[in-house]
């Protein structure tokens, strides 16, 4: 038993290593890593969120709310960067050892779906801002041409393409970040009422609390960490640790881009309710073509990382379940199809539930995994040594499965209990999971982790 890549492993390789633990000699160097992971920053969503934080709770609690979020993302992504970049294993494969071969299928479905609903997101967000700026290209055809091109972004490893394309947008998202604050500066002057942002009736006491729990709901953040942090170099786990997946990277991705987002909502007259659609038309009257162009890398980049995972994730889905390889490309292709279905289909508010109920069941695996990692459990019953291979685990593991149905049926039932009990629905369910799966230990048997040899 061993996690190293074996004769038979060997065969499987792919440039994305979606059934075996990438090997060593296949790790990135720190810079090229960085600049990968680095293109999830740089969403319309980051800039959305925090101003609709400030709309609904004041512009105080949602400051409060980023900043304990990004210590809490940065903890929690130090555990898990370190141990992904230790054992060189994915979101689907690390899940075979908590949940075994049946339960790590759901999990990679997870993961998947949900990265499928962001690239939809994202991906309507260039589509509007296309079809508004050129009215002759019609919402379907600009959906169209979005998918297009995202999917063969992909085409290409992690190792040696995508760090490329997004470290040369990086420096133009910035510019435009940038430019954006100045223009909206010089059309409308500044106020400070942006830090005063907030409900017409005031901002509630605990507004802060409501706040970073929202953040939560996309904790499947954790999960894309894990994803690239693989890809990461030994000598290099500190720097991933402390900077490139830690608190320096949200800093960025919720602080600074929401305190942009903040005063950009309360600066520029919006057209409607509060939405990333709304922010993207106001930012196209500002800035013109310009503005198209900042809207195209912003989500181009961020379109990378969750056409990628989906892609992957489907993959080792498929894998898993019928034991057929087709390789990335194919579902590169797939997972373009769907979003392109999906972006046509007008069934936001069905991806919006979804995601919901999807996020209880990755704060609930985020609880099992910094548990397992901290408690050295595993390390006590096999030494060094990792199993993941699926014809070497059991395909069902009870200690993982019931922790994480345990605590996601608790998430769901909190979440329907009206709103103030609602908010302590992600907390609870993250905390029971840990709870549940930590006791559960005490009593595991090696069987639970390992199928015995037939």
């Amino acid at each position: 038993m061993a996690g190293a890549i074996t004769r038979d492993d060997a065969s499987d390789q792919t440039s994305d290593y979606s059934a075996i633990a990438v090997p060593h000699g296949a790790r990135m160097r720190r810079g090229p890593l960085t600049m990968t992971w680095w293109a999830v920053c740089s969403a319309m969503f980051y800039i959305v969120v925090a101003a609709t934080l400030a709309l609904n709770f004041g512009t105080r609690n949602a400051v409060i709310g980023m900043l304990l979020s990004v210590i809490c993302y940065g903890v929690i992504n130090a555990v898990l960067s370190r141990y992904a970049i230790r054992t060189g294993l994915s979101v689907a494969l690390f899940s075979r050892i908590l949940f075994g071969n049946a339960g790590a299928a759901i999990a990679t479905l997870i993961f998947f779906a949900t990265a499928i609903y962001y690239a939809v997101f994202e991906g309507s967000v260039i589509a509007v801002a296309i079809s508004t700026v050129f009215p002759s290209i019609s919402y379907p055809v600009a959906a169209l041409i979005v998918v297009a091109y995202s999917v063969p972004l992909i085409f290409g490893s992690i190792q040696n393409w995508l760090d490329k394309f997004n470290g040369v947008l990086l420096p133009f998202y910035v510019i435009g970040l940038v430019a954006a604050v100045v223009l909206a500066i010089a059309t409308h002057g500044y106020s400070n009422a942006w830090l005063s942002f907030g409900p017409a009736g005031g901002a509630p006491a605990n507004g802060w609390w409501d706040c970073f729990v929202y953040y939560m709901g996309v904790w499947i953040l954790m999960m894309y960490t894990f994803d690239y942090a693989r890809f990461g170099r030994q000598e290099d786990a500190d720097y991933h640790a402390r900077f490139n997946f830690g608190a320096p990277f949200y800093l960025v991705a919720f602080f600074i881009n929401g305190l942009v987002g903040i005063f950009l909502a309360s600066t520029i007259p919006m057209d409607g309710a509060l939405s990333e659609v709304s922010v993207v038309l106001a930012l196209l009257k500002l800035m013109g073509l310009s503005g198209l162009a900042f809207v195209w890398i912003s989500q181009t980049r961020i379109n990378t990382a969750n056409f990628y995972l989906a892609a992957v994730n489907m993959e080792a889905f498929v894998t898993q379940v019928t034991g057929r390889r087709l390789g990335k490309l194919v579902f590169a292709f797939v997972a373009g199809a769907i979003v392109y279905g999906l972006m046509l289909a007008n069934v936001f508010h069905y991806i919006l539930q979804a995601l919901a109920y999807q996020g209880i069941f990755v704060v609930a695996w985020v609880g099992i995994a910094l548990t397992h990692i901290l408690s050295g459990k595993y390390d006590r019953l096999f030494g060094a040594a990792i199993e993941y291979r699926a014809d070497r685990v059991p395909a069902f593991n009870p200690c993982g499965l019931i922790a994480w149905f345990g605590a996601t049926a608790l998430g769901v039932v909190l979440l329907h209990a009206g709103p103030t009990v609602a908010s302590f629905s992600a907390p609870a369910t993250a905390l029971a999971a840990a709870a549940i799966y930590g006791g559960l230990l005490t009593l595991a048997r090696p069987a639970w982790f390992v199928a015995e040899p037939t």
